[in-house]
């Protein structure tokens, strides 16, 4: 697996190596680091110019610092990348440049540099071509949860990342969420005996859908902890099931096709980036 690994020297950034570290195995690393140049003014006095001066040159020591981390933990360094400019450009230019896998984030950064997340992290997600790793603090590396939709997306996504995951010794949790039928339409609109059925359909399909999972993931002689089939509005219930269950990574499917597509997985990737402490592998499938 290649990946773009985004720092601006913050712990959080480097907390994100540790944390995939767990979970990816033989990752050759890029490393990007970005200098902001916007906040100074087209004729700069001395003062800021050795200012910049200084922000490029702690540039370079961070990404030496970087490679040794990442040898550290076992992981392939690979290019080190210092840009000038916004953040969110350099870094969705760099990811069309080379065939990465995926685009590793800390969950926020400092000024100066540049900061990474808040609408850094979201516009990335919202952006990008490629799947998005986000870290917002260290954790056990332990235990997962797969979402599903049902769709060949999430199978496409599991089969996908599977040969690339240390999954052997970890707790795996798999949920889907069934929309409540009334949030589609007018309160007091459907029939009872159509909305019951409308519900019996949907357990049917979610329960062959988390069948399918696990056995893509019995094929790989991976067990699975938990299959859950939970009911309400997909972000909210996600968010609860991760704050319950203290799961450390959360991983969500994408199709990556129109607008609409990008903006639905957004707003759900939003909410749960914004509610939960665990780390977020947001994967674009092609089906």
């Amino acid at each position: 697996m290649k990946i773009l690994f985004c720092t601006d020297g913050s712990r959080i950034s480097f907390d994100a190596l540790k944390n995939i570290s767990g979970w990816i195995k033989n990752a050759q690393i890029d490393i990007i680091c970005v200098i902001d140049w916007s906040f100074l003014p087209d004729e700069i006095s001395i003062e800021e110019k050795n200012f910049a001066y200084s922000c490029a040159n702690m540039a370079d020591t961070i990404l030496d610092y970087a490679e040794e981390e990442i040898k550290k933990l076992g992981m392939t360094p690979g290019n080190k990348i210092k840009n000038c400019g916004a953040a969110i450009e350099s870094i969705l230019e760099q990811s069309e440049k080379e065939a990465y896998d995926l685009i590793l984030m800390g969950s926020h950064g400092k000024k100066g540099l540049q900061k990474w997340l808040g609408s850094v992290s979201q516009e990335i997600i919202n952006s990008s071509k490629i799947s998005d790793y986000i870290t917002k603090e260290e954790n056990n590396k332990k235990k997962v949860l797969l979402t599903t939709d049902g769709t060949n997306c999430s199978l496409e996504i599991i089969n996908k990342i599977i040969p690339d995951m240390q999954l052997e010794d970890k707790e795996i949790h798999i949920c889907m969420v069934n929309e409540d039928p009334n949030l589609l339409f007018l309160d007091g609109t459907l029939d009872t005996n159509w909305l019951l059925d409308i519900q019996r359909q949907q357990q049917k399909y979610a329960a062959r859908a988390l069948e399918d999972i696990r056995n893509v993931l019995l094929n790989h002689n991976i067990k699975t902890t938990s299959t859950n089939i939970l009911n309400g509005i997909p972000a909210q219930k996600i968010i609860d099931y991760a704050r319950v269950n203290d799961i450390d990574l959360i991983i969500l499917g994408s199709r990556n096709k129109s607008k609409l597509d990008r903006f639905l997985t957004g707003s759900v990737s939003k909410r749960v980036l914004e509610n939960v402490v665990s780390d977020i592998w947001l994967i674009r499938c092609k089906s």
